[in-house]
């Protein structure tokens, strides 16, 4: 009878083994696909962030702002998103640049519209001449400077090293900030619902900023002087 009772309790001791290892198996398989859907959305995440830099006047700081929140978190590698960020805003611009040295005339032509574009060209031709890189730096960041500023260059034949370079030390300046909100936001309350809150929040005041910036202007008649 000893015998059989110790070749029963081997076969059940052997099967919870089996079990057990089975289980651990399918545990080990389930962890590995979470890891790399988990991987899969953060670059999914970094991808969208730059094709959404890549085109002006596409809103996405809260986009920004919540990717620096990973960042925060050690989700995301920091200085690859800010790479992202301004490596996307920068062939974005070289674009725009581009295309107003490439089609000359023609842009100057479709900007000269209306007296509000040709206005516009002309003060940024005349400060591009006057102020060179420092002026490139600073039309990026009134409203529509992207754009604006990247045509009137183009058409009026700045050079294009010169554009890259203050155009590449704007878009690293406003990577820095943007990128800055939200892992600033989310290093102050890391790993929490209201670290990424503080990150889209702070964004949402700085988009706000700019709005009552460029009302301001307008009130004051600066910017009405450019754009009518």
């Amino acid at each position: 009878m000893s015998p059989q009772w110790s070749d029963g309790g081997g076969a059940q001791g052997t099967s919870a083994c089996q079990l057990r290892h089975t289980g651990g198996v399918r545990r080990g398989r389930t962890g590995r696909r979470q890891v790399v859907g988990v991987e899969s959305a953060l670059w999914l995440t970094l991808g969208l962030v730059g094709l959404t830099t890549l085109p002006p006047l596409v809103p996405n700081s809260a986009l920004i702002a919540a990717a620096g929140v990973l960042a925060a978190e050690g989700r995301l590698s920091l200085p690859l998103l800010l790479l992202t960020v301004a490596g996307s805003a920068l062939a974005g611009d070289a674009l725009v640049y581009w295309l107003g040295r490439r089609t000359g005339a023609r842009t100057r032509g479709w900007l000269s519209v209306g007296p509000r574009r040709k206005v516009a060209l002309d003060w940024t031709a005349e400060h591009v001449r006057r102020y060179g890189v420092p002026f490139v730096i600073a039309v990026r960041f009134l409203p529509s400077g992207r754009i604006v500023g990247g045509l009137a260059t183009g058409t009026v034949g700045y050079p294009a090293r010169r554009f890259l370079l203050g155009s590449g030390l704007a878009e690293l300046l406003w990577a820095t900030y943007s990128v800055g909100v939200g892992y600033w936001g989310g290093r102050a309350l890391a790993g929490t619902l209201s670290g990424a809150l503080i990150g889209v929040g702070a964004s949402a005041v700085l988009a706000g900023a700019a709005c009552a910036a460029r009302w301001l202007l307008r009130h004051r008649g600066l910017w009405r002087r450019v754009l009518g």
